[in-house]
């Protein structure tokens, strides 16, 4: 618990507590962020006796400062106090934390007093977490009972078996409050609370808590019970969820509250492993199709958000007879979002259909989805290709898509042209060297001159990739020229990318091509009138002489020709350029030194 500088440098208690009372609420901040420090520098005995019960009074202060309390108390700070046997001191100020107005201070103060829970022995808990849960538990305002809900869970499993009827009980009567924002919170913590008990106890207590709040007239209550079903679901054998849980899983799939059945939709997969293979099969596939057809677009974004994970537990014939039909609808939707999140997951199905199915039935909605009005919906389908390559091959992808993959190489959206370039290498290496040269060869040089600075940078590290597929030779005759070429272009923008690409791709180039195709071109441009290019000549010579001085011939090539020209530069004009220049001059001398 070293603090970083000695206890004579740290305030005594009482500036801290001048801090803390200050109207300044950043400097009451401050305060508050020391406190572990203050904490070591009183010494266990003081720091239990003095600042616990001073912080147990400073509850009437700004949300931020109660928010930062809150996190320091939860950061091992008994061992301030010394040590876990101590640990349960902190629960008072967190305890009155936990009752604030403020939602994110009452957050943080039970997930502190979680921590402090993990490190207190039985003894502890029962003499002082009980009480504190009791009372919070049956506190007069809503805010206090809210926070109990977190800390069921937490001892649970640390108490004897008396006092965990206690906490069912407890947690029942949570579950059964007058006020909807804690009924929500038991909501959201029943799951937790769920996989603490016994199954006896999830069948009779659990279940009952659950289906009380299944059935709230309070849609944002039933909206979170979606997790509740899963975690109960997962305590039970499948038997025991058909027999059980079948009408709750109608209903909340079914729910009239379109937030609930977004729940539903979105935890799908989940539900589904919980439930068995035999009742998707009668009871959840017609569901699930009833979900991708759903009334609102958001119900149906999340449902498809499922479809490779659901279709796993499925048969193939089912696939096509019933989850196949509904993509096609959905690639058709009249929600963008829809679409995108199709396209998104559509790739997922050809591993489970195989080639000959994946031809038929989803070659077609690919290229649908390649040509929608909307970029990210081309985005999601192109970033997902390599799934479908491994199922139907290159030569059948590059028929049939590769024509659209060259349209979209120009598309007007720069994230759809930079989701191409991240694609071509892996394209490249299935492809081969005379098809790519064919077909992709002057589309990945066309890049280098894009209006757009993300896809300048993103071709560069293209063709330093391409370099890595095809080799040096290849990249001599196919790549260097065009690079070198554009060095000579009147417009500043072509001769910048030169220098960019040569950095990018010049550690996967031999010394030879470096010096026989490359250098002379760099060194030019290292006069450009244009200072910008000129000092990222400088930068690109520190990577050449970074990637070739260890070698005799790479030490005399820069001596020869590096060193002139950056000393040179070392006395430009332009204050970059001097400091660029400087600074590859210190590399390339350590450089010549090993």
């Amino acid at each position: 618990m070293d603090p970083g500088f000695s206890v004579d440098e740290i305030a005594p208690i009482a500036i801290l507590m001048d801090e803390l009372r200050s109207e300044d609420v950043q400097l009451r901040l401050n305060a508050i962020h020391r406190i572990s420090t203050i904490a070591l520098a009183l010494g266990p005995d003081r720091a239990r006796e003095e600042l616990i019960p001073f912080l147990q009074d400073s509850v009437d202060d700004e949300d931020e400062v109660l928010l930062a309390l809150a996190e320091e108390l939860g950061r091992d700070f008994e061992e301030y106090l010394g040590g876990s046997e101590y640990a349960h001191l902190l629960l008072g100020p967190l305890e009155n934390l936990s009752a604030v107005e403020e939602t994110l201070v009452r957050d943080k103060a039970a997930e502190s007093i979680t921590k402090v829970a993990a490190v207190l022995n039985q003894s502890q808990i029962e003499q002082y977490y009980i009480p504190l849960l009791q009372r919070l538990s049956h506190g007069e305002w809503f805010t206090s009972r809210t926070s109990a809900c977190a800390l069921y869970a937490p001892v649970y499993g640390k108490v004897g078996a008396p006092v965990q009827d206690e906490l069912r009980r407890g947690f029942t009567q949570l579950g059964s409050d007058d006020t909807p924002m804690v009924r929500r919170a038991a909501a959201k913590w029943l799951g937790s609370f769920v996989k603490k008990l016994s199954k006896q106890h999830v069948l009779t207590d659990g279940l009952a808590i659950y289906r009380r709040l299944q059935g709230d007239d309070q849609d944002s209550v039933r909206l979170l019970t979606v997790e509740d079903l899963i975690a109960i679901a997962q305590q039970l054998t499948p038997a025991e969820v058909k027999d059980q849980l079948l009408k709750q899983i109608r209903q909340s799939v079914a729910d009239k509250s379109w937030r609930v059945r977004y729940m539903a939709a979105s935890h799908f997969n989940e539900l589904a492993e919980a439930a068995g293979q035999d009742l998707v099969r009668d009871e959840l596939i017609g569901h699930y199709v009833g979900l991708l057809k759903d009334n609102e677009a958001e119900v149906r974004t999340a449902a498809a958000g499922q479809i490779p994970g659901f279709s796993k537990l499925l048969d193939k014939e089912v696939i096509l007879l019933k989850i196949v039909p509904c993509v096609r609808e959905l690639c058709q939707d009249t929600s963008q979002h829809v679409r995108a999140a199709v396209a998104n997951q559509i790739a997922g199905l050809a591993p489970l259909l195989g080639k000959d199915a994946t031809i038929e039935h989803l070659l077609p909605l690919f290229l649908h989805l390649l040509k929608d009005e909307f970029p990210e919906v081309r985005l999601n389908i192109i970033s997902k290709l390599e799934t479908v390559n491994q199922v139907i091959g290159i030569e059948l992808l590059s028929e049939s898509l590769l024509p659209a993959i060259i349209e979209l190489a120009e598309d007007k959206s720069w994230r759809v042209r930079q989701a191409i370039i991240e694609y071509i290498p892996l394209l490249a290496t299935q492809l081969g060297k005379p098809f790519f040269d064919e077909q992709l060869g002057n589309l990945c040089m066309s890049w280098l001159g894009d209006n757009v600075y993300s896809i300048r940078e993103a071709a560069t590290v293209n063709l330093k990739k391409l370099t890595e597929v095809f080799g040096v030779e290849w990249a001599k005759v196919q790549i260097v020229p065009k690079v070198v070429g554009m060095g000579q272009h009147p417009t500043y923008l072509f001769r910048m990318t030169t220098v960019q690409a040569i950095t990018t791709i010049a550690p996967s180039l031999t010394l030879d091509i470096i010096s026989g195709d490359i250098l002379d071109t760099l060194l030019q441009l290292g006069q450009d009138p244009i200072p910008n290019i000129r000092f990222n000549v400088a930068k690109s010579l520190e990577v050449l002489a970074a990637t070739f001085g260890n070698t005799p011939e790479g030490k005399q090539l820069i001596r020869q020709k590096v060193l002139p020209i950056l000393e040179a530069q070392k006395n430009d004009q332009d204050a970059d350029v001097r400091y660029f220049a400087t600074k590859a001059l210190q590399q390339v001398r350590a450089v010549e030194a090993t």
